[in-house]
C-alpha cells in the first residue's frame, strides 16, 4: 500500500499523458476541445503535486 501511495502521483501523470497521446493517435476531434486538454493538463499538474507531497511525507 505504501508503494502505491508513493507512486500515485506518477500514475496520475502517466494517465493524463496517455489520454493525450490516445486522442492524438486516434485522430479524434477532441484534440481541439479545451475541456479535454484542460482536464489532462490538470491531471498532470495534480499528479506532480501529489508525487512531490507524498514522497516528501513518506520519506520523513
Amino acid at each position: 500500500m505504501k508503494s502505491l501511495l508513493k507512486n500515485l502521483g506518477l500514475i496520475l501523470m502517466i494517465i493524463g499523458a496517455a489520454i493525450l497521446v490516445g486522442i492524438f493517435c486516434a485522430g479524434s476531434s477532441a484534440v481541439n476541445d479545451n475541456g479535454v486538454l484542460g482536464g489532462c493538463a490538470a491531471l498532470i499538474i495534480v499528479g506532480l503535486i501529489v508525487y512531490i507531497a507524498m514522497n516528501k511525507r513518506l520519506v520523513d
